[in-house]
């Protein structure tokens, strides 16, 4: 058959099946379960009225189930079973986590989690900040949000034609090695390679300690003065930020100890994919590049939401741009910045394509979504591969728990 005409015919079949069911299920509730006559009829008609809406949901309900749920458990069960199909119990989830493959991926992900979601939110909300103060915002606002019209193997793509590596006698494609090979030993190189990125690491170091010891000042003054610093949530989550903060800070820390001391092999193109715990963040920067304009879209209509009243009795009281930002959007804006963030997460915790197209998992940037596909559809091991889908799942849904639980709460 024509795939036009199957399409036009699984779209009339679709919506006409609807309204068949929706059709026929109100004849039969009002003419044959709760007929509205006799001397029962106004207690018919309130049943049918508490019955029609469950029965208008069913589909939907049974789409969910099938497709959401059923898997759900189907999955659940197959990991209890080895390859060949032998029940197993708990057995799959100790041989993983004894693996060192899997430990190498857990790790990796807790990277991702924490570095491509401050990095996304943070440079969106500048971002937002700044476009809403030029002329040609708007433009400036497409170019940064055109990657997410790309799809993460033509990012990766993109990106890996940026880190491709050749021999020094020929030209390079690669913009980073193309770069490189400009830098000689001498005073440019140490102030390109050494001194500005010294620089800029440093003050992104110091300006993360600070946000950090910001979220944390509030429950540290509370316990000093006996005070009760608000409710456990909002504790836990100031105790979660200043982790976060402390674990960027490290990781900055070693940034800036090599930026000083490593020797810097000029002259030779680099295999930046190759490098382990370096080639990992070359990956996230694909992942921020894409989520930048999604976080700062978001972000931008939060902004714009600030009311003007509160910036401008700020200004009045002599507070300058960046208390104002700071101390006055940014506070008022938290509940969407909690959300794009958390959003953000989900999607990291989901990663698969970057990695495929770019590592295949190899040189120590395994992902969990990855090593569940190499043992699914790879290795043929159903059980390790449901178990390994098992533990996404387990770190997923806690998110998903608070987004639903903030969405609500601003509905109200």
């Amino acid at each position: 058959m024509n795939p036009a005409l199957q399409a036009l015919l699984v779209i009339v079949i679709g919506v006409g099946g609807c309204i068949t069911y929706f059709y026929a299920s109100n004849i039969f509730l009002d003419k044959v379960l709760f007929p509205a006559k006799g001397p029962n009829a106004g207690r018919n008609t309130n049943r049918a009225n508490m019955v029609r809406p469950w029965l208008f949901l069913f589909p939907a309900m049974a789409l969910l189930c099938l497709y959401l749920a059923y898997p759900v458990f189907a999955t659940a069960w197959l990991s209890l079973f080895n390859k060949n199909h032998e029940f197993v119990g708990l057995g799959n989830y100790s041989r993983m986590f004894a693996e060192p493959k899997f430990i190498e991926s857990l790790q990796n992900n807790i990277v991702w989690l924490i570095v491509v979601p401050a990095a996304s939110t943070a440079f969106g909300l500048l971002a937002a900040q700044l476009t809403d103060r030029i002329k040609w915002g708007n433009f400036a606002k497409s170019l940064i949000f055109m990657p997410m019209a790309i799809s993460f193997v033509g990012a990766s793509v993109i990106f890996k034609l940026i880190y491709d590596s050749r021999d020094a006698a020929l030209n390079q494609i690669g913009l980073i090695n193309a770069v490189w090979l400009k830098f000689d030993g001498g005073v440019g190189s140490f102030l390109m390679l050494r001194l500005v990125p010294f620089v800029l690491i440093g003050c992104l170091l110091l300006a993360i300690a600070w946000a950090g010891w910001s979220v944390l000042r509030p429950l540290v003054q509370a316990q000093g003065s006996g005070g009760q610093g608000g409710g456990a949530l909002v504790k836990l989550g100031r105790a979660a930020g200043a982790l976060v903060a402390a674990f960027l800070v490290y990781q900055l820390g070693i940034w800036l100890y090599g930026i000083a001391t490593n020797p810097l092999p000029f002259g030779t193109p680099q295999v930046w994919l190759q490098k382990p715990y370096w080639n990992n963040f070359f990956l996230m920067a694909v992942l921020v590049w894409i989520q930048t304009g999604f976080a700062m879209v978001i972000l931008s209509a939060a902004l714009r939401g600030v009311p003007e009243d509160t910036i401008e009795a700020a200004t009045i009281d002599g507070a300058n741009p960046f208390q104002i930002f700071f101390k006055i959007k940014v506070p008022q804006i938290m509940g969407t910045i909690v959300v794009v963030w958390t959003t953000i997460t989900i999607t990291v915790l989901k990663v698969f394509d970057i990695v495929l197209a770019m590592t295949n998992g190899q040189w120590q940037t395994q992902v969990l979504a990855n090593y569940m596909y190499d043992k699914l559809f790879r290795a043929l091991d159903w059980g390790m591969g449901s178990a390994s889908a098992m533990i996404i799942m387990l770190l997923v849904t806690p998110i998903l728990i608070w987004n639903v639980v903030n969405a609500r709460k601003e509905m109200r």
